[in-house]
């Protein structure tokens, strides 16, 4: 076993995981709720970028309105980390960490 070509595979895998975290601002996820009455975008780093809400359900009660914010914004959050970790899969060939794993970046 080559110690020195193991550390220089992780040192790239590193580098590649900082290029993929910093390329997942630019992805876009959205979530939708109340039959696409209110949408919201996140960017990949769980950043609410847009929140799109339709004429008709603001002549809903407020906590439907408020209910609606909520379910839409859990999943546009779901939506992005089913895509970070698509991109996480590319870079690691596929291979699955552990739960909770975090790489060190």
């Amino acid at each position: 076993m080559d110690f020195s070509k193991m550390l220089k595979q992780a040192q790239e895998m590193q580098q590649k995981m900082l290029e993929a975290k910093d390329g997942l601002k630019n992805v876009i996820a959205e979530g939708v709720a109340g039959g696409g009455a209110v949408k919201v975008q996140m960017n990949g780093n769980f950043e609410v970028v847009k929140i799109d809400i339709s004429e008709e359900i603001l002549k809903e009660d407020k906590g439907v309105l408020e209910d609606l914010i909520v379910a839409a914004t859990n999943n546009a959050k779901k939506e992005v980390e089913s895509k970070t970790q698509e991109e996480m899969s590319k870079i690691t060939g596929g291979l699955k960490m552990p739960p909770g794993f975090k790489f060190p970046m």
